[in-house]
C-alpha cells in the first residue's frame, strides 16, 4: 500500500518521503492509517488498493489546495463552515492543535472548516486572522447542533443491555458529544437522568451512549466498551477506543476493552 501511495504521488509530480505510518510531501506530513482501515474493509480485497490509494492522494492534493480557503472565502462564509472536531491527543499535534478546551480525555477539540471536497483542521495560526477562539468555538457549535445524523439505532440484548447508536457521513458526528445533552433529548425524547450517560467515541463517524438511569448500566457498559474497541480497530478516522461517563458536560474515562479484557478505570 505504501507503494502505491508513493507511485500516486509521482504520478501527479509530486515526490514524497514515505515512512511506517505516513508520508511527508512539501513539509506536510500525512497519515496513511485512515487510508489502511478503508483499505482493510474494502471487500474487493487487495485488487482495489491501488484506485482506493489514486481517490485517497487526489483527496490530499486537494486538501494541500484548500488552504487557500482562509484567504479567498468571505469571512462569514468562513463561519458558517466552521465546526469543533475531535482528533488524536498525539504529543506532536499539541503545539499547533492544543489551543482548544480539555473536554474527552485523550483527545484533541479543533476548529475545523467543512470545505466542498476536504475538511481543513485548522491550527492556532491559521485561526489568528479568523477571531477570537471562544467566539468562535460558540460559532461552530452552533453549526454543529444542524449536522445530520444518517443513521439511528438502539444496540438492546436479553441481558439488560441498551444503547443508542448514531452514525454518518459527516466527519463531525463524532463531536456531537460536545452537545451530549441536546443529542440525548433528541433522539430519545427525555432529559439525561442525574447520574450522568455513558458516551463512546470510536471514530469521527460514530457516536454511542447510554443513559444511566438503573442496572442495566453494567451490561451496557461492558458491550459498548467491545463495540467501542472494534469500531477504534476497523474504521477510518478512529479516535478513542475508551468508553466516558459524561456528567454535567464533563468527561471521565472509565472502561477500555482489548486482547486482555475490560479495563474499569475507578474514580473517586
Amino acid at each position: 500500500m505504501r507503494t502505491f501511495v508513493r507511485e500516486a504521488f509521482a504520478k501527479r509530480g509530486i515526490e514524497v518521503t514515505v515512512e511506517p505510518g505516513g508520508v511527508t510531501a512539501q513539509d506536510r506530513r500525512f497519515g496513511l492509517s485512515n487510508l489502511a482501515a478503508v483499505c482493510h474493509n474494502d471487500s474487493r480485497g487487495p485488487r482495489s488498493w491501488r484506485t482506493l490509494v489514486d481517490e485517497h492522494v487526489d483527496r490530499v492534493i486537494r486538501s494541500m489546495d484548500g488552504r487557500q480557503a482562509l484567504r479567498t472565502l468571505p469571512h462569514e462564509r468562513l463561519l458558517a463552515q466552521l465546526y469543533p472536531r475531535f482528533i488524536p491527543g498525539e504529543p506532536a499535534l499539541l503545539k499547533a492543535f492544543g489551543y482548544g478546551p480539555q473536554s474527552v480525555p485523550g483527545l484533541l477539540e479543533v476548529l475545523a472548516l467543512d470545505l466542498p471536497e476536504t475538511v481543513d483542521m485548522l491550527t492556532a495560526d491559521s485561526l489568528s486572522d479568523l477571531g477570537e477562539i471562544t467566539a468562535l468555538r460558540d460559532r461552530a457549535l452552533q453549526n454543529l447542533r444542524a449536522v445530520r445524523v444518517d443513521k439511528h439505532k438502539v444496540v438492546r440484548e436479553k441481558d439488560g443491555t441498551h444503547f443508542d447508536v448514531l452514525m454518518g457521513g459527516s466527519y463531525f458526528i463524532a463531536s456531537l458529544a460536545l452537545v451530549l445533552d441536546e443529542v440525548v433529548r433528541r433522539y430519545t425524547k427525555d432529559a439525561p437522568a442525574p447520574d450522568g450517560i455513558l458516551v463512546a467515541l470510536p471514530h469521527r463517524h460514530q457516536l454511542a451512549f447510554h443513559v444511566i438511569r438503573d442496572s442495566g448500566v453494567a451490561p451496557s457498559l461492558q458491550t459498548m466498551a467491545r463495540f467501542t474497541a472494534v469500531g477504534f480497530e476497523e474504521s477510518p478516522g478512529a479516535l478513542s477506543p475508551s468508553v466516558f461517563w459524561w456528567h454535567e458536560g464533563s468527561f471521565t474515562q472509565v472502561a477500555t476493552q482489548d486482547s486482555a479484557g475490560l479495563h474499569i478505570k475507578l474514580t473517586q
